[in-house]
């Protein structure tokens, strides 16, 4: 039982890492969007992954018997200690490349977040009802603009397809399972994110294929995000979003 809810700590916190990390990326739009309602789109967004990391960073401080607050989870660790996935990290590069990847993280999440709402941990399906019916509202909105940016201009669709080169090698890590993640799938407290693969491929196939856009089927899986490993982005990205709890120690959200 231990072991267990370390792993379940682990899991917590590694969800947490995804969205706070993600967040942060979409809130680097801020006064940077293409025009002002996008702008506010995007930090809205940004807002409901902060509102996310908060409830599974704040579930694993109750788990650790309050050792350590949420701020503490989110600003005193570096990047060997930050266990999100790699694609949530990647800089935000332009428009194109940042819708992308929200789509695919939207179609993601939207299937991830309802079965986790099966989970036998009460705490845990609260968290992904709530944080579902957010991810569905996300997909509404970076659906229509992969079709805009596809079957806009030649330049638009190029920096779509771009994007999609750029991260077919990063999107395989959403699918694959740690040891201590399927110890935890099979105790029904978490989702076996492999089940989701050919489902997420033939939405996001037969989407892309409407604008007759095709997703690369890479060979390659770049993993090492929920161990720790990361690309050289998440340091430089970790130094600017710590720094003001770093340099004046205390500060609550």
């Amino acid at each position: 039982m231990k072991d267990n809810q370390q792993n379940l700590i682990r899991f917590l916190i590694g969800l947490g890492d995804d969205s706070v990390v993600l967040s942060h990326r979409l809130s680097e739009w801020c006064s940077n969007g293409p025009y002002l309602e996008e702008d506010i789109a995007l930090s809205n967004i940004a807002l409901d992954y902060i509102g996310r990391a908060r409830m599974f960073y704040q579930y694993a401080a109750e788990l650790e018997g309050d050792k350590r607050t949420e701020d503490d989870i989110a600003f005193l660790r570096n990047e060997r200690e930050y266990t999100n996935l790699l694609i949530h990290e990647l800089p935000i590069n332009d428009f194109a490349f940042t819708m992308v990847r929200q789509y695919f993280l939207d179609v993601y999440y939207c299937q991830y977040l309802l079965q986790l709402c099966e989970s036998t941990d009460e705490r845990i399906a609260a968290i992904a009802a709530k944080a579902v019916k957010e991810s569905r509202y996300h997909l509404k909105r970076s659906k229509p603009w992969i079709k805009q940016l596809a079957e806009g201009t030649d330049e638009s669709r190029e920096r779509v397809q771009l994007a999609l080169d750029e991260l077919e090698n990063f999107v395989g890590e959403l699918f694959l399972m740690e040891e201590w993640e399927t110890q935890l799938a099979n105790d029904k407290l978490v989702v076996d994110r492999k089940t989701l693969e050919a489902n997420w491929n033939s939405e996001v196939q037969s989407f892309l294929a409407e604008s007759d856009m095709k997703f690369p089927d890479s060979k390659i899986q770049i993993r090492g995000g929920r161990n720790g490993i990361h690309t050289e982005h998440l340091g430089h990205m970790l130094s600017e979003m710590q720094y003001l709890q770093r340099s004046m120690p205390g500060l609550e959200w």
